[in-house]
């Protein structure tokens, strides 16, 4: 394996790669505005006490929630090569068929088409869902399920000419 070779198959290379797509998974915004009621909530018990404490600690409360939902916010990222969702990254070489769901397709694919021994990044606020088919036999997961906004814009970064599913499953 030459050195150029060896460069570009380590995962370094992948971060200092240009994405080809990249994606952040906000929380919808009755959740920050739910997020942002459950800070303030926490001061109510330090009213009594004090005004300025009680707000103070109402900032701090808001504060400590938008920062919980901001810092659990999973990207996905399309890179040459690589694809990460979340934590989570894989060598595209060992991606399979690539599938967008949405719809009833994704509701199935979540539902009774749904494989617990999968790698899963689903946020329950984002219809659209992507299966990509694991090909790497050393390993067990079967394949990854992940939810997006812009399915298309996924499957192209990941070169599937694979339409967008409206009805059934991708894999049996």
């Amino acid at each position: 394996m030459s050195d150029e070779s060896a460069e570009a198959a380590s995962p370094g290379a992948a971060r200092d790669a240009a994405p080809i797509y990249t994606e952040k998974l906000w929380p919808a915004w009755w959740l920050w505005v739910a997020g942002v009621m459950v800070g303030a909530s926490i001061s109510l018990i330090f009213f009594p006490i004090s005004i300025t404490f009680g707000v103070l600690t109402m900032f701090i409360g808001i504060g400590l929630v938008i920062f919980g939902l901001v810092i659990t916010t999973p990207t996905i990222e399309v890179t040459p090569g690589w694809l990460r969702v979340g934590r989570a990254r894989i060598q595209t070489v060992h991606l399979g068929r690539i599938v967008a769901h949405s719809g009833d397709a994704a509701r199935e694919q979540l539902g009774p088409g749904f494989d617990a021994s999968s790698y899963q990044c689903i946020r329950g606020w984002i219809g659209p869902v992507i299966t990509a088919q694991i090909v790497d036999p050393r390993d067990a997961t079967p394949y990854w399920l992940f939810s997006t906004r812009k399915p298309n814009a996924v499957l192209s970064a990941l070169g599937s000419v694979e339409p967008v599913q409206e009805h059934g499953v991708s894999f049996e």
